[in-house]
């Protein structure tokens, strides 16, 4: 099986030992608090579940900034964004050398994880602004991850953590959510070789569905692993229990059974489109991914970025031989009236836009909305509708 990011094995920083577990648990009681934040806490879930292998913790103020102007630490691991712990207030922590970090997205702000302290460093307005133009490629108080990362403190708390549960992950998506680990055991268990992993944080029309069997069948792979963000989004996104359905109604009726894995992570989305792409790369390869797809505007918002940054930086930006993961870029995919199937855009050169069925995400929404169905050449008609019966009961 492919080799985790940084490291032989796998290094998932969640305390399997019970009594281990136990023995923390008791022990973060008689420790000072630091309430996290949601973009610090889904960085614990994530570095618990392994998929930020080989990392053991939150990242100090120079391993932050380097990551963010060279795409790694200053110990010279390849690392796209930074992973980092900021928050406003850490007057309950001050001297401390050992926390309790609690989670914001549970009630009664369960223990999360006990940290280790190594700093606690102030940042500039300045350092934070140029990671985030780092980051995002943009200031703009407009986009979303830009708004949320500005927002997220000046105070940056560094050190190793041991990880003592998963958040509302595991409890509210227990046949989705899934750590590295487990990903790794199930594709042993299934025998597979060549498996290509799907990013997504939308439900999935033809054109989505199509580009994974495409994916497959062009790359050889044994099998495909949708893999759905499970944590916060920006307003207006499809909640992940509805797209979770939409998912799984579509793998049952439209893929051959055993070869597609349907699984989740939790992490709150970037919106940071080429550098997320990136990252995303990154903890596919720790899943156990060979291939991963990385599309049109992966991990954008808008207009911020290039219809094809975020393949294009694999070549500028991540040097030969930093991931051993391989992408599969994928154009636009629509549903073709000439051929009457989904192809990719550029390979069809003797089309134009009249040869294809397209609609854009607000044509969908308001078709949905008044509860039309898109047409099947768009959208399974089993996915329609559980996206119609979801847009009526909020009111279109």
């Amino acid at each position: 099986m492919i080799k985790p990011h940084g490291s032989n094995e796998l290094n998932p920083l969640f305390v399997y030992d019970d009594q281990r577990r136990a023995a923390l648990l008791k022990e973060a009681e008689t420790l000072p608090s630091l309430l996290l934040n949601s973009a610090a806490a889904a960085n614990a879930v994530m570095l618990g579940a392994g998929y930020f292998n080989p990392l053991r913790g939150y990242m100090n103020l120079a391993d932050a900034l380097s990551v963010a102007d060279t795409l790694h630490t200053t110990d010279g691991l390849f690392w796209p964004v930074p992973i980092v712990n900021l928050t406003h207030d850490v007057s309950a922590i001050q001297g401390a050398r050992r926390i309790a970090l609690r989670d914001p997205n549970v009630a009664g702000h369960p223990v999360l994880a006990v940290m280790e302290v190594d700093a606690i460093e102030e940042v500039s307005r300045a350092q934070i602004e140029h990671m985030a133009q780092q980051i995002f490629g943009t200031l703009d108080p407009n986009h979303p991850g830009v708004t949320t990362f500005l927002g997220l403190g000046d105070k940056l708390v560094s050190g190793r953590i041991e990880v003592l549960n998963f958040s509302y992950f595991e409890t509210e998506f227990p046949d989705t959510f899934r750590t590295a680990v487990q990903i790794r055991q199930e594709i042993a268990e299934r025998g597979w070789n060549k498996v290509v992993a799907f990013q997504t944080r939308n439900p999935m029309h033809r054109a989505h569905e199509e580009l994974c069997r495409m994916a497959q069948e062009r790359l050889g792979a044994d099998g495909i692993i949708i893999h759905m963000l499970l944590g916060r989004l920006k307003p207006g996104d499809i909640p992940a229990p509805v797209r979770d359905a939409c998912i799984r109604v579509m793998v049952a009726n439209y893929f051959p059974p055993n070869t597609v894995m349907v699984t989740g992570y939790g992490f709150d989305m970037l919106y940071a489109g080429p550098r997320e792409a990136v990252l995303h790369a990154v903890f596919r390869q720790n899943m156990g991914a060979t291939h991963f797809i990385v599309g049109r505007d992966h991990a954008g918002v808008g207009d911020y970025y290039g219809p094809f940054d975020a393949q294009t930086i694999f070549d500028e930006k991540v040097p030969p031989g930093a991931l051993q993961i391989e992408i599969f870029r994928a154009d636009n995919t629509a549903y073709s009236k000439k051929l009457g199937r989904v192809v990719m855009m550029r390979e069809a050169p003797d089309h134009t836009p009249d040869d294809f069925i397209t609609l854009s995400g607000t044509k969908v929404r308001q078709m949905l909305g008044q509860g039309i169905a898109p047409p099947p050449e768009f959208s399974r008609p089993e996915v329609a509708k559980i996206l119609m019966d979801y847009y009526q009961s909020i009111g279109g």
